[in-house]
């Protein structure tokens, strides 16, 4: 997916955040790491990335991503160590979404509306760790 396109992607559902630069990826190459800090948040230009996680030692891969996904976002918004690992699969292409206007467009929203994303994606960390959990052990029983 070219930049205009997921920049077209983004204008169809009425956000739009422009690209700060581009990284290339090659397959099996780490975007960032579980426990890295959360300075950065990524849109998927081309390729995917598979998001994982370490639970007891082990990898466990809870999604596959593609073009005009956003990842990096969760240890963004909430100010906290990453809680996933993206791996490239094949060769990818990530925009980094400048943070300063992410921060500016976020600063924009009420207070209140700002805690209630804030907290929200705090939910999100805690019940994908959860699922991360329950998919470990669901896989041990097989």
């Amino acid at each position: 997916m070219s930049p205009s396109t997921v920049q077209e992607t983004w204008k169809d559902i009425g956000i739009m955040f422009q690209t700060a630069t581009e990284e290339k990826y090659k397959d099996g190459e780490i975007i960032f790491k579980e426990g890295s800090s959360g300075d950065w948040i990524y849109v998927i230009e081309s390729g995917a990335v598979e998001i994982s996680k370490k639970i007891g030692g082990e990898k466990v891969v809870m999604v596959v991503l593609k073009p005009g996904e956003i990842i990096g976002e969760l240890g963004f918004i909430t100010k906290t160590p990453r809680t996933a690992t993206a791996t490239a699969i094949g060769d990818t292409t990530v925009g980094i979404i400048d943070p300063i206007l992410f921060e500016q467009e976020f600063n924009k929203l009420s207070p209140g509306f700002q805690a209630v994303l804030t907290r929200l994606a705090e939910r999100l960390k805690k019940t994908t760790e959860s699922a991360c959990l329950i998919r470990k052990t669901l896989h041990k029983q097989k």
